[in-house]
């Protein structure tokens, strides 16, 4: 049986993320998993993701190293409070700072393999290593800042989920 993404345990009012969230159905709707140490997320550009033909348009290789890193920085909040993912208050992560390197050009067809590491957990910050790959070769390196989300930013719904579990 495979394993639930952590993005499919985000409540619904939180779940509207161009990236990741399961409820955007325009977007891009990224799913992490646990592999061992790893957060790892698979992701099948389509021929609109181009940049130059035949390649993966760069912003969205950006993104998609955002997006991974934000539920990264959820899924290892929940396994440092050696909670399941599904309890209250929810961990949710917006982007303190990104940094990507370019290290190839990314094919446009084969699948794309997206594989983080967290470097380091320290208060509500937690610092992220991303490689994207194509096809076993690293195309993309990106470090990531997630910022836990400040409760004025959550929506309602959220928030009094993270009120009613204080």
């Amino acid at each position: 049986m495979e394993q639930k993404a952590i993005q499919d345990y985000y409540p619904a009012e939180i779940s509207q993320c161009y990236g990741c969230g399961r409820l955007n159905e325009h977007g891009l709707q990224l799913k992490s998993r646990w592999d061992g140490e790893d957060m790892v997320a698979i992701f099948h550009p389509k021929a609109y993701h181009c940049g130059i033909s035949g390649f993966v348009y760069g912003g969205l290789i950006a993104s998609l190293i955002d997006c991974h890193a934000m539920g990264t920085a959820s899924a290892a909040s929940y396994r440092a409070e050696q909670r399941a993912p599904d309890t209250d208050p929810p961990f949710r992560f917006v982007t303190g700072s990104l940094q990507v390197r370019y290290v190839r050009p990314t094919p446009l067809g084969p699948p794309l393999e997206v594989r983080a590491r967290v470097k380091e957990i320290k208060g509500r910050k937690v610092t992220i290593g991303v490689t994207l790959s194509a096809e076993g070769r690293v195309c993309a390196k990106g470090e990531v800042i997630a910022v836990q989300m400040p409760d004025h930013m959550m929506p309602d719904g959220a928030a009094r989920q993270n009120q009613n579990s204080s």
